[in-house]
């Protein structure tokens, strides 16, 4: 008798033991819902292919420095960061420079301050190019993928972070979201912005104290990440490159493959570029990241590859996957969350 005691006892543990976990579960799930869904919604397959389709339009005329259709794009882009609700610095969203050739440029950014009751005084940069080559011997150089896609990129997920932030989630961290120019004249505006950040130019919109650059602590470009002509593998068009300089597996990458899982999301993510350590080196260093890199600051890349349609009059939206670039937005974004 004491043994089926103690037996329907320890079944009766055991069973409000397991419903308390399913309570939990459930609680977890619904807080998840609750705080991540409003900011996923923001993604939307056709609303990239409108805004990428905008930025590659001729009103924007290939978006070379120095032009009309550049400071448009400038202008959308502005709006963008003004309706997520970043703040501006120095009193404006453009940062003016000259290139060594002459010929004037602007950075665009924005800010997105660390949550009121856990903010501290260090900073993560997001970025991503605009410009591109224009239109030359009469002929458009559109740039949907080359950068049009990271672009847009980079103001879905400010709006998505200023979501999520404004119902609850508290970020250690502010983030400056730099839209920049000049990446074809020698990453102009990479070299002004941290130019800006080393002479104590750049200032926090709150507080009002200058951004040094020790407290940066990542710099995240997002550049080309549009296309599926580039795959991983060749059974597979929905794949994602991250690549950080380092050797092996770190943090970062242990990061994003458990978001990748754990958010269902299901990329099949790539942190060399197809396997080379040469051009994995090379391609590292191409872009608006390699001037942090130079000067020691912790830096990300997220691309789909350069693809046959890169620099070409063809570079155009319709060439590019918006369900697997949404997925692709939906995993950085989660994997943001989570390294803030």
């Amino acid at each position: 008798m004491q043994t089926k005691k103690r037996k329907k006892y320890t079944n009766l543990v055991i069973a409000a033991f397991t419903a308390m976990l399913l309570t939990t579960n459930i609680g977890a799930q619904s807080s998840w819902m609750a705080l991540h869904k409003p900011a996923r919604n923001l993604v939307v397959p056709h609303k990239l292919e409108r805004e990428i389709s905008f930025l590659a339009d001729s009103i924007c005329q290939g978006r070379a420095t120095g032009t009309g259709g550049n400071v448009a794009a400038a202008a959308w882009i502005a709006r963008k960061f003004q309706d997520a609700g970043l703040k501006k610095t120095g009193g404006s969203w453009g940062h003016s420079f000259v290139t060594e050739k002459g010929v004037s440029g602007h950075n665009i950014i924005g800010i997105l301050p660390g949550s009121d009751k856990a903010r501290q005084e260090n900073y993560i940069i997001i970025g991503a190019h605009y410009d591109h080559l224009g239109t030359i011997d009469g002929k458009l150089y559109p740039g949907a993928d080359s950068n049009a896609s990271g672009v847009v990129t980079m103001t879905t997920l400010a709006q998505m972070l200023s979501m999520t932030r404004s119902i609850g989630k508290t970020y250690g961290c502010s983030i400056i979201f730099v839209a920049f120019d000049g990446k074809e004249h020698a990453l102009a505006g990479s070299r002004s912005l941290w130019d800006k950040i080393s002479s104590g130019a750049l200032t926090d919109p709150v507080s009002g104290k200058k951004i040094t650059k020790d407290r940066i602590s990542l710099m995240v470009n997002i550049d080309q990440i549009g296309s599926v002509m580039a795959p991983l593998n060749d059974e597979r068009e929905d794949y994602l490159i991250m690549l950080d300089g380092y050797s092996g597996r770190s943090s970062y990458r242990d990061v994003l493959q458990s978001c990748n899982t754990m958010y269902d999301i299901g990329l099949d993510l790539g942190f060399t570029y197809y396997g080379s350590a040469n051009f994995t080196k090379l391609f590292y260093r191409l872009s608006d990241q390699k001037v942090f890199i130079d000067n020691r600051i912790p830096s990300i890349l997220f691309t789909s590859g350069i693809t046959m349609n890169n620099n070409k009059p063809r570079d155009k939206a319709s060439t590019l996957n918006m369900e697997v670039l949404h997925k692709r937005i939906y995993l950085i974004y989660h994997w943001l969350v989570r390294t803030l």
